[in-house]
């Protein structure tokens, strides 16, 4: 198990067993829910290297699309847009309405039942992986619809995994099977800091660390790139707040970047599928330079 997953073999064992099951026509949804930086991605990066069997659709949410309907239903379902035309005439219509390919008022209904049946059709040949990550920032109509689709996909071989920032809920996913991640135990912490930072450290330092990040793996990881281990060795206070850590951290790396890199990155965000084609067709029509 890789580093990343330190002190995660439950966790694991449960995505494990979501996938074994959809393998075997028996499908499931969970949901993987945890504060920033707990280890929410790091599960469903799992569930990608272990379902390599399994055809794989992903979406993220987007805080700036939580405004769009079906904003994440049509990123998740875009690889299998051209099988729609093979749908009945009545969920044809349902999606090419949702996903604006048609005039009318979206039947969330029907919505959900096309979905259904063009998730299921594209499994039929090799079990089908659905990841959405940061489920927290889905449009309302997305979120109904994935939800009608992780009730009714037990005789599939269809696995839903997504992944919810704490502190937000969602209540369309209320009654489905639910991970929650908690902190790291201090074995499992020293363990991690241990496989991430292999030059000897000060005990006072390693102490330091481990009391504020409180478990968050990738606060175990950022801190010490966040504040100098010297100060942190001498007492010195850093910003109570973790996530905001994680975050002054990443933002001072950005800075590093050169321009283009940063407008890679830039471009790369508003990619709606990640899909590497697309992003490096863009980056040539902007004269951004491969290195």
């Amino acid at each position: 198990m890789d580093a990343s997953l330190v002190g995660r073999r439950e966790e694991a064992g449960h995505v494990d067993a979501l996938l074994d099951a959809a393998r075997q026509g028996q499908g499931g949804a969970l949901v993987v829910r945890g504060e920033p930086g707990i280890g929410k991605t790091s599960l469903l990066r799992h569930a990608e290297r272990a379902a390599g069997d399994f055809l794989m659709m992903r979406a993220f949410g987007a805080e700036f699309e939580m405004e769009l309907p079906f904003a994440v239903l049509h990123q998740l379902c875009a690889p299998i847009l051209g099988d729609v035309a093979a749908l009945p005439a009545p969920h044809r219509k349902a999606l090419e309405i949702a996903f604006g390919l048609d005039t009318g008022i979206p039947d969330p209904f029907l919505v959900g039942v096309a979905t259904l049946g063009l998730l299921a059709e594209a499994a039929a040949e090799r079990p089908l992986l659905c990841l959405v990550d940061d489920a927290q920032w889905l449009d309302h109509a997305s979120a109904k619809a994935l939800a009608f689709l992780a009730r009714r996909v037990a005789g599939e071989r269809v696995a839903l995994l997504l992944s919810v920032r704490e502190p937000h809920r969602l209540p369309e996913f209320g009654e489905l099977p639910t991970l929650e991640l908690k902190g790291l135990s201090e074995l499992d912490a020293r363990a991690l800091l241990a496989a991430a930072i292999r030059a000897p450290m000060d005990e006072r330092v390693r102490d330091r660390i481990l009391a504020e990040a409180r478990g968050n793996p990738l606060a175990l990881l950022e801190l010490p790139r966040s504040a100098g281990l010297a100060g942190m060795a001498g007492g010195f206070a850093l910003p109570p707040s973790v996530p905001g850590v994680i975050e002054q951290s990443f933002r001072a790396r950005l800075e590093l970047l050169s321009p283009q890199a940063k407008l890679l990155l830039t471009v790369a965000a508003a990619d709606p599928v990640g899909d590497p084609g697309l992003l490096w067709r863009a980056a040539d029509v902007l004269g951004i330079e491969p290195s």
